[in-house]
């Protein structure tokens, strides 16, 4: 932690509609993962920044609430485009600060966009109920209304898909919003937000603040912050949920994984096992949704010696370089890290078939690579079970039945996806309708839905009962008013007094 340099871009915070520089004294340097060179710093808010933020915010709620659901549609319209024609820019800011190669982020900004299109819709989304006569002469009808204004938290794994998943929706529904991104990944989310302002967000609708915990916890302490949405590790998100719920709000928080994929004997051997190694690895294996876990029932257990060896085949390298299949992890902590948990499972009784540790890249040796690790026999209770890892580490596990996977899997306490591969109609059905997960793919490597469906983890995975995207982020980010209404004619008779609580 440092003070501003002038040898780097400082970034700032976005308020009331434009760049706020940061008068803080405590700035973070932003790094290069595959280099460690410092790209660019970032502040923590002050209390004084932080509470401008949200007095812009109540402020533009009073009349952007009132903005009507076509206009709101048309920003989104041109967000939309704006976001297909800065895609290389978005990316490339991506990959210099995370690290994940350029097709990943790339795809990242698509499927962010998947959700920018779906707010397009909301003109369609955001309608009420209505019973006419429901009663002699007696109407009721219920109004989706914004709540006001919503806030945001996110990890630094996603940092254009993870707002994404946020502001669009909260927006588009009539709420203002703060975001605070992760501050590991600044740039690219700063470029999505001048793409909004650029489309039409009126200023103090959407604004940026920059911090850590402190910051976090003022935005779930805030009084004029009605909900809260976060998306990152289980310790901060239980956290988050708690603290916000107690101050009274809406707060809907997707945390860490455990994500199983069952391979069967009769699945398309090719398929599964490239499939497999796409969602353990990609992004370095620095996703919430990766498959970290297969368990290889019945004689695909005799296919460990192929998955190793391609695993083996895979390389990593600097996201710029799109022969790279998988690049750096986010920072020299988090290669610690796996490399610890690696460790650990040797020392546990896991058999390590492939050893990723002390992975060098020519050109790049201070890069924080690891490379594709594979450990088979893996059991409850070894801490790289037990664990998200977060990196590029794929554990095998073995079964002798269908039924024996299913219960392997729902014993373990996260829910946020799995898959199955297979060949079998039977068992693909049986498998959604007994395993206790919330988003199941079949034949599908990483089963996130498209955004018009909602996002549906589960279990230890999530805290709050309503998800984003979909018709999930359309109830999470309004709130319901009934209207119950009758009018009498002008020269109608009062009639008796009546004291039940019926209507007739």
């Amino acid at each position: 932690m440092s003070s501003p340099q002038t040898a780097v871009p400082c970034i700032p915070h976005f308020i009331d509609g434009k760049p706020y520089q940061s008068r803080s004294t405590q700035w973070l340097d932003v790094t290069n993962p595959a280099t460690q060179e410092v790209v660019a710093q970032v502040p923590l808010a002050t209390p004084e920044e932080v509470e401008l933020a949200v007095a812009s915010a109540v402020r533009a709620f009073q009349s952007w609430r009132n903005t009507s659901l076509g206009a709101r549609m048309r920003v989104m319209l041109r967000l939309q485009q704006l976001i297909r024609e800065h895609t290389a820019q978005l990316a490339e800011l991506i990959t210099r600060e995370h690290g994940k190669t350029l097709p990943d982020a790339e795809g990242e900004v698509a499927r962010g966009l998947e959700v920018v299109e779906h707010a397009c819709a909301i003109t369609t989304l955001q309608l009420g109920e209505i019973a006419e006569n429901a009663a002699t002469g007696v109407d009721v009808y219920s109004l989706l209304q914004p709540l006001g204004v919503g806030a945001g938290i996110t990890a630094f794994n996603f940092p254009v898909m993870l707002p994404c998943f946020m502001f669009p929706m909260a927006i588009a529904c009539g709420n203002t919003f703060i975001l605070k991104p992760s501050e590991q990944v600044p740039s690219s989310t700063m470029l999505l937000v001048e793409l909004a302002h650029q489309a039409g967000v009126p200023p103090g609708v959407l604004n940026v603040i920059h911090g850590g915990a402190d910051v976090a916890n003022s935005l779930c302490d805030h009084p004029d912050i009605r909900a809260l949405s976060f998306i990152g590790s289980t310790a901060v998100g239980t956290h988050i949920y708690r603290r916000a719920t107690e101050a009274g709000k809406r707060v809907q928080s997707m945390m860490g994984a455990k994500n199983h994929c069952i391979v069967m004997p009769d699945a398309h051997k090719d398929q599964a096992i490239n499939n497999l190694l796409g969602s353990a690895f990609g992004a370095a294996g620095q996703r919430c949704m990766a498959n970290s876990v297969a368990v290889l029932v019945g004689q695909a257990r005799d296919w460990v010696p192929e998955i190793v060896a391609r695993s083996r085949a895979l390389r990593a390298g600097p996201g710029t370089d799109r022969a790279a299949d998988l690049g750096p992890l986010v920072s020299p902590r988090a290669r610690a890290r796996v490399e610890r948990l690696i460790q650990s499972g040797v020392e546990q009784g896991a058999q390590l078939e492939l050893d990723g540790r002390g992975y060098q890249v020519s050109g790049y040796e201070r890069g924080n690579f690891v490379g594709p690790s594979v450990f088979s026999g893996v059991r409850p209770g070894m801490e790289i079970y037990d664990q998200e890892i977060f990196g590029p580490v794929l554990l095998l596990a073995g079964t002798d039945s269908l039924d024996e996977a299913i219960a392997f899997i729902n014993a373990n306490p996260n829910g946020n996806g799995t898959s199955i591969f297979t060949s079998s109609g039977w068992a693909a059905r049986k498998f959604q309708n007994e395993i206790d997960v919330g988003q199941v793919g079949i034949n599908v490597p990483i089963p996130v839905p498209v955004a018009y469906f909602s996002f549906t983890g589960s279990r230890a995975s999530k805290l709050g009962d309503l998800g984003p995207n979909g018709k999930q982020a359309i109830s999470f980010w309004t709130q319901t008013k009934t209207v119950t209404a009758r009018w009498f004619q002008p020269d109608a008779e009062g009639g008796s007094v009546n004291t039940t609580i019926a209507m007739k």
